[in-house]
């Protein structure tokens, strides 16, 4: 199968690490492809950036010209997954929702890791409207940006463990989630450190869409998420471009 990774923001350095953990966790015969939007911000750190970053998602999703089995969204919390599933016939996995339910499989409850503390309230959100929050113990910021997390791996980390740490001992998760696609292959470091599982979104989300496919299992189309009604937007003939995306 042909699985599209998709970074939400344009910082090509950030798909190249998202694509390194998709590809290393996916199964033999599995292709990973990874790309970010043409245009839109270069990080996610708030609500208009998230939305300008849906619309340039969707926007490429609609024009991209490579055919793909799979969509894992690769933004933690940014909005954006219900359009694209919708506009797209198989399954759409955002890294938000896998981690949170490949968490809830390993222990009672779980706690996030995240970027700035302006984050937290985006990612509680999504995990609510997912009906994942119920059993997050709680998320809890590093302080670092999204693009600062690629400047020092060792600071990075070490902001990863304590604040995962502090989950664990104060808010007493069992297994932690990495808050964003930026903290990507960042697991094992973290879970050698504090001795609990640790969950990559993007893995998960792989692994989630490997079994999808081999199930026969897609997005519903019967009401939610059924496809856009043909219509002309301005000069954009929608119709057109959500035809040649299925």
């Amino acid at each position: 199968m042909r699985i599209l990774v998709m970074n939400p923001n344009t910082t090509a350095s950030m798909t190249a690490s998202i694509r390194a953990i998709a590809e290393a966790s996916a199964s033999p015969g599995t292709e990973i492809l990874a790309t970010e939007p043409l245009w839109g911000p270069e990080s996610i750190e708030g609500h208009f950036e998230g939305y300008l970053s849906a619309a340039a998602v969707l926007d490429r999703l609609t024009t991209i010209d490579v055919p793909f089995d799979a969509l894992v969204m690769a933004g933690f919390g940014e909005p954006g997954r219900e359009g694209a599933q919708e506009v797209l016939d198989g399954p759409v996995l955002d890294i938000a929702e896998c981690a949170a339910q490949m968490a809830m499989l390993l222990g009672h409850s779980y706690g996030v890791v995240t970027t700035l503390d302006r984050a937290v309230p985006q990612i509680e959100d999504r995990l609510r409207t997912a009906g994942l929050l119920q059993r997050c113990a709680s998320v809890r910021a590093t302080g670092l940006g999204v693009l600062e997390l690629e400047e020092d791996a060792e600071v990075t980390v070490k902001a990863v463990i304590a604040t995962a740490r502090r989950l664990i001992e104060e808010d007493r998760a069992e297994v932690i989630c990495l808050g964003c696609g930026g903290m990507a292959g960042l697991q094992e470091k973290v879970s050698a450190a504090l001795g609990v599982p640790v969950v990559d979104g993007v893995a998960a989300a792989v692994k989630f869409a490997e079994a999808c496919h081999e199930l026969g299992l897609s997005t519903s189309k019967v009401r939610s998420f059924a496809g856009p009604r043909p219509k002309t937007i301005g000069s954009w003939p929608l119709s057109t471009h959500l035809r040649d995306a299925r």
